[in-house]
């Protein structure tokens, strides 16, 4: 990927973060720029089709309420925390 030069203006706040996070991540500060760049790049990216067709989707088997979703996301995190524990032991 051929990188070209661009001057930014940027908060002492903000160059405080990327400062910190660099140090932190043991990378460059132009690195956590770019990937900032990056991600608010692809964030407001406005595609020309659909992510998937009907075809690619699926039935459910009905409506999903609130409660389903907590349900799925509960038991999820249960079980991260679960394997989480068992990797620390």
């Amino acid at each position: 990927m051929a990188l070209k030069r661009t001057n930014v203006y940027a908060d002492d706040s903000d160059l405080a973060l990327i400062k910190d996070a660099a140090a932190r991540m043991g990378v460059s500060e132009a690195e956590i720029i770019r990937e900032g760049i990056h991600r608010i790049a692809l964030a407001h990216r406005v595609w020309d089709e659909p992510f998937v067709s009907d075809e690619e989707t699926f039935d459910l088997g009905g409506p999903v309420t609130g409660e389903d979703v907590r349900a799925a996301v509960t038991a999820g995190y249960e079980a991260r925390e679960r394997r989480n524990g068992e990797h620390a032991a």
